[in-house]
């Protein structure tokens, strides 16, 4: 049976996808189960829950005897360990992605986050990705670095559905949208059906809030004090109100008349850091038509649990979110240098898990092969 806090954000235009994949959710039938109780319409993936989903349990270990056996890299180990793993999971959400029409139904598969520097590296990574998965309902992700954004529209422009990663500032979100319909664009001249490119465009909430709060604790003023836990909600409402702006433009209208889908925000790092905050508050506070929130799966549970669904909380919060951020500026908050710092984390904590799952699988791989 549903649960009526999910029911609720759901009916609200929220997509509920959860943050989370491993071999043992789709084995054990558990993924299968969000889906039919929880409201789950998709799954996001990124290099540290494939390096945590491999590191515990022996539900991989099959798979890497047969690869160990046939004298399978590391790399290659994990290239067919993933796309394995999401392959499947685009399969169990065939009828989620029918029933809405290729909206939903999503699971999405990072680049190689050591490429994020890297243009061109990025663009043949991604179409790999997307030939190797060979799924309709695949995204493959491709982070929001300043060499990101060419690649978002080039692979756009080859019909592939993509989930843009790492956003955190309002800025940047606008260079995503401006590369996402400049891909459709190419696409439509390279004869690519319109309807079928679905894009989301991640950007990243309670990180924000994290550093900001840092900041604001060295800071120590009563000004600074009094806007603590205030920015990564304000910012998310500015983003989305850019999101309005750039869709009701007349350049994405013409692409609408040729079957165009909007790329709809999607709220990521939705699980709250701090324990002083209410653990559903990047859910509850975030709820408005047309986006998606990827969860992991205490979050989720968070909010069937006691989330307060109350309906739109976004819309026409921009002014107020605004003065957020001049007040933050004002109380001496370097917000330039805050969004530079977390996309440089970004890039590197998923580094840093790449190499961790590398380092895991090569140490299978050796066990494997006695």
């Amino acid at each position: 049976m549903s649960n009526p806090n999910l029911v609720a954000l759901s009916e609200a235009g929220v997509s509920i996808w959860l943050d989370d994949l491993s071999r043992e959710r789709l084995k054990s039938g558990n993924l299968a189960e969000l889906v039919a109780t929880k409201n789950v319409v998709g799954v996001t993936t990124n290099p540290t829950i494939f390096a945590g989903a491999l590191s515990k349990g022996e539900s991989y270990d099959e798979q890497v005897r047969e690869l160990a056996a046939r004298g399978a890299s590391t790399e290659a180990t994990v290239k067919e360990i993933t796309t394995t793993d999401v392959r499947t999971a685009c399969d169990l959400f065939r009828d989620v992605y029918a029933s809405t029409d290729g909206v939903d139904g999503r699971v999405s598969l990072e680049v190689d986050p050591r490429l994020a520097g890297d243009t061109d590296a990025t663009i043949a990574e991604a179409l790999d990705l997307w030939k190797t998965v060979d799924r309709p309902n695949l995204m493959v992700k491709i982070p929001a670095t300043v060499e990101g954004i060419p690649a978002i529209t080039k692979v756009l422009a080859e019909g592939v559905s993509v989930n843009v990663t790492l956003i955190f500032s309002t800025e940047r979100y606008r260079h995503v949208m401006d590369a996402f319909i400049a891909g459709l664009e190419q696409a439509k001249a390279n004869g690519h059906d319109l309807s079928t490119i679905h894009s989301v465009a991640s950007f990243f909430v309670s990180r924000v809030d994290t550093e900001i709060d840092k900041r604001i604790e060295k800071l120590g003023t009563p000004e600074a004090q009094a806007l603590r836990g205030q920015a990564a909600i304000a910012n998310a409402r500015l983003a989305y109100a850019a999101y309005e702006e750039v869709f009701a433009g007349e350049r994405w209208e013409a692409l609408v008349a040729d079957g165009a889908r909007a790329q709809r925000p999607l709220w990521a790092s939705t699980g709250v850091k701090d324990p002083s905050y209410s653990d559903t508050r990047y859910v509850d506070e975030l709820v408005v038509e047309n986006v998606v929130n990827t969860m992991p799966e205490k979050t989720l549970d968070a909010v069937a649990d006691h989330g307060n669904v109350v309906g739109d909380t976004v819309t026409g919060g921009a002014d107020e979110a605004q003065e957020v951020f001049d007040s933050l500026a004002q109380a001496g908050i370097d917000i330039d240098d805050v969004f530079v710092v977390l996309e440089t984390e970004g890039v590197e904590k998923f580094e840093k898990s790449w190499e961790e799952l590398l380092e895991t699988v090569t140490g299978q791989l050796d066990k494997a092969k006695g």
